[in-house]
């Protein structure tokens, strides 16, 4: 094992010094076998099973803001997105309550075509299908909320009705954070 460790931190700290890219196979390799579907949104978010962690304290509720200011590949997933899922499952595999976990999504910039419905979005992406609009939903069932920044869907001409159901237009990105934030909302920082 102590070998191991040690090829471990050799690799780690060679990908650290020199390119992510001479490190893609290392990291396929390095435990995606630990990863298994949540119990929650079974197809998406998988997680791993993690021992000595920082403790949860008992009732505690989560409410946590993320920001998403990336669009995925054309007719893929936002991985992004799926961080949603992989919070509320690994979360509630360590025995915190669903209802106890609130989260909310304010899409800004390029993303907010990840929020619209394939006519709109299959006009930007050569008639390709969103990849998350079924994530989204399975999301928005579980009380997950969307906010679009008004501003950013303005600028590229985006409408309400061009929205997946249950996404929500707010005034602005920034606005959506500050009455989040207002609520109690903390905001994940990656």
């Amino acid at each position: 094992m102590q070998q191991s460790l040690s090829q471990f931190a050799k690799r780690a700290l060679y990908c650290v010094m020199f390119s992510a890219s001479t490190c893609a196979p290392f990291m396929a390799e390095a435990g995606m076998e630990e990863f298994k579907s949540g119990t929650v949104i079974t197809e998406y978010g998988k997680v791993a099973s993690v021992k000595g962690r920082l403790a949860i304290p008992a009732g505690m509720k989560f409410k946590v803001a993320f920001d998403l200011g990336a669009v995925a590949k054309p007719g893929e997933l936002n991985r992004h997105i799926d961080t949603l899922a992989r919070f509320i499952n690994m979360h509630v595999a360590a025995g915190v309550k669903l209802e106890d976990i609130s989260l909310a999504m304010v899409v800004h910039g390029q993303a907010a075509s990840d929020m619209t419905q394939d006519r709109y979005y299959q006009m930007l992406n050569a008639g390709k299908d969103n990849a998350n609009k079924d994530l989204i939903e399975k999301l928005i069932k579980v009380g997950v909320q969307f906010y679009v920044c008004g501003q950013t869907a303005a600028y590229y001409g985006i409408t309400p009705d061009d929205l997946l159901p249950g996404v929500e237009m707010a005034l602005s990105a920034l606005t959506a954070h500050a009455v989040l934030a207002h609520e109690g909302y903390s905001v994940n920082p990656f």
